[in-house]
């Protein structure tokens, strides 16, 4: 299944392009020094940080594109004169795409692609699909998982993967360190197991169960029971997208466990006295 990110078939499309870069970002800027964009004829790939920047960085990278002797640098205050009031200074490259440049904008946007956090989602149920979308749209690489062919013969999410398996606990065991596991299947029980598959590995970045109160003392009970580890029930999130917002509606709860999941996925590689700044620069 094609990814929103394509970047071949763009390249593939497109006979000419230009390769902008952000060089230098003093200041306060809408992308660091490892945003980059392709312009074509009449096309983009990815985004340098919008508004008027972009907007410039587009026009004259099509003017090296019809050939025009324009300098191949533009360093740009971002001020009221261009109707950008960030403050900061940044300076682009622009550079024609040739054979070397593609092979190694398709390598850079692989090695990207390959670093990004897995999230398991178990169950495509409405919440699963609908979570799917949101992901979707997301750097993340996700796995939807169900044991019902029939409910994944019918996704059709750009850039998500499907795994249909009898024992989703044993996708589980299988996932690389620092994954997000989301469970919502069909069964209950099945979500137990699940979950208590996900938090045993105490490497995941994110746990966590769709749910009620009921669900989850039901599912602390449980734990403590059949599992002997009760310490692990206090690394699940249940219910997922927090309970903030009493709206039931799976693409509202999608919404709100995406957030949730990228925020845990972002700060779990981050060093824990990083994290705790930035908590603290929340709450101030």
């Amino acid at each position: 299944m094609a990814s929103r990110e394509d970047i071949r078939a763009f390249l593939n499309r497109e006979a000419a392009s230009i390769l902008v870069e952000v060089a230098v970002a003093a200041g306060s800027t809408p992308r660091d020094t490892d945003a980059w964009m392709l312009v074509s004829k009449d096309r983009t790939f990815a985004t340098i940080g919008g508004g008027q920047l972009e907007y410039m960085a587009i026009d004259h990278a099509r003017k090296l594109l019809q050939g025009a002797s324009a300098d191949h640098e533009l360093t740009i205050p971002l001020g009221p004169e261009i109707g950008q009031c960030c403050g900061g200074r940044v300076a682009l490259a622009f550079k024609p795409v040739d054979k070397e440049t593609r092979a190694a904008l398709i390598e850079r946007s692989d090695r990207e692609i390959a670093r990004r956090p897995h999230v398991y989602v178990f169950g495509a149920g409405h919440v699963g699909d609908a979570l799917a979308m949101a992901l979707s749209f997301i750097p993340v690489r996700t796995i939807l998982v169900d044991t019902r062919e029939q409910e994944l013969s019918v996704v059709d999410v750009p850039g998500i993967e499907t795994c249909l398996t009898a024992m989703p606990e044993a996708v589980v065991r299988d996932a690389p360190a620092g994954s997000a596991f989301v469970v919502l299947t069909h069964d209950h029980a099945l979500d137990f197991l699940i979950a208590a598959e996900a938090l045993g590995r105490e490497d995941a970045c994110y746990v966590g169960m769709i749910g009620s109160k009921t669900k989850r003392a039901t599912f602390k009970s449980w734990l403590s029971r059949e599992i002997q580890r009760p310490e692990l029930f206090d690394g699940l999130v249940c219910p997922i997208g927090g309970t903030t917002v009493k709206d039931k509606r799976p693409a509202v709860i999608a919404a709100l466990a995406a957030a949730e999941i990228m925020t845990a996925a972002l700060n779990h590689d981050r060093p824990k006295d990083d994290v705790a700044s930035r908590k603290r620069s929340v709450r101030a």
